[in-house]
């Protein structure tokens, strides 16, 4: 039996009609970047994230980048965030000149340990960054409350995290600006790169509209120095079609991590094998399900993989280890729990089509590898 990490054919064929149909609206209109298409998408997802505005841009990286701009960081300030994240958490910040600063995760949630956090903090601190990883948000409560101690804004990275919760509060409303990803892998995913941020500022917002667009509100005349990364009607227009099927879809990932939880309950791989935890009072989107294999992760990934099983590893090499970022002189045990994720975790297949048969398949082989 094949199992793949995640098959996007299966949702983009159900939807064909209606995106081909969007599709050509967009062409027959010779309207491709920005317009109404945009606007109405962007007024969507503000009901959606119960937020006051959000804003389309051309992609997640892209978001976290606009969302930094909008708050002036710039050279020599410092951006409190994780090593264990996806590389644009970090590169975001290094390239406004500023400098991460690391600060280690929770080795349950594999968020930011909010405890760590203040002894970071000092005059240059300019933002935190908190990213809800994995689809579950950070502990948003803590945070804010640091975030309020010191004056300092949160940037939520909630790339992976459309439609997750913190105490009924949905990802994106919980700070200053949410930056989220539309990367075809994520849970609303486009067909190409597009992304979007969040706020209930009015003038963060403006901003935003005018930093996507080199920084301007009128043609040819120009605020701020801004970027080129405006969205387009096409993927809008596409991303409309799917956005009413997002919780749904959400609704079967967490079936199918609830089926997880019992097959390895059932087959007796609690001493070998550790599921994703579920703080209290969240919702948990699975835009990833996660296990740690301590003992001999890479070779069962190999096994899984002769056996035609789909699996990742978000990620292997912590932020604080890459080559580029030697320059800030971190040691390799200095976040011992990000290290350690980087080697036990493994990603299973949790797409919302993955049916049980497809799942006991992948139980069965891990038990058999470590029989």
């Amino acid at each position: 039996m094949k199992v793949p990490l995640l098959d996007l054919k299966i949702q983009n064929d159900a939807l064909r009609p209606d995106i081909d149909r969007a599709i050509k609206k967009v062409l027959d209109s010779n309207g491709f970047i920005l317009g109404a298409e945009v606007s109405e998408l962007e007024a969507q997802l503000a009901r959606y994230c119960q937020t006051e505005y959000a804003i389309g841009c051309a992609s997640g990286t892209d978001a976290l980048l606009l969302a930094l701009m909008a708050l002036d960081v710039s050279v020599g300030d410092e951006v409190i965030t994780t090593p264990y994240s996806f590389f644009a958490t970090a590169s975001s910040i290094t390239r406004l000149g500023a400098t991460p600063v690391f600060v280690d995760i929770d080795p349950q949630t594999y968020n930011l340990d909010v405890s760590q956090i203040e002894a970071k903090i000092n005059e240059k601190t300019k933002a935190i960054q908190p990213v809800h990883l994995y689809g579950q948000c950070a502990a948003m409560d803590e945070l804010q409350k640091i975030s309020g101690k010191y004056n300092v804004p949160l940037i939520e990275d909630a790339a992976q995290a459309i439609g997750a919760e913190d105490g009924e509060r949905r990802a994106g409303a919980m700070s200053a600006v949410g930056c989220f990803s539309f990367y075809p892998s994520k849970n609303l995913g486009a067909m190409g790169d597009a992304g979007f941020m969040t706020t209930n500022d009015e003038a963060l917002a403006k901003k935003l509209f005018a930093l996507r667009v080199h920084g301007s509100f009128e043609r040819y005349y120009h605020k701020w120095v801004g970027l080129n990364s405006r969205l387009d009607a096409m993927q809008a227009a596409i991303l409309r079609v799917k956005l009413p099927h997002l919780d749904s879809w959400t609704q079967a990932r967490q079936r199918n991590a609830e089926n997880y939880r019992r097959l390895f309950t059932d087959a007796g791989l609690a001493e070998v094998i550790t599921l994703p935890f579920e703080r209290e009072n969240v919702r948990h989107i699975y835009n990833q399900f996660v296990i740690r294999a301590p003992n001999k992760r890479d070779e069962l990934r190999s096994f899984l993989n002769e056996n035609e099983i789909g699996t990742d590893i978000y990620y292997p090499v912590s932020l604080h280890l890459q080559e580029c970022f030697a320059y800030l002189n971190y040691g390799e045990n200095d976040f011992p729990e990000s290290l350690r994720a980087s080697r036990e975790t493994l990603a299973l297949p949790i797409y919302p089509e993955l049916n049980g048969e497809q799942q006991q398949f992948v139980v069965a082989k891990i038990a058999e590898f470590y029989s």
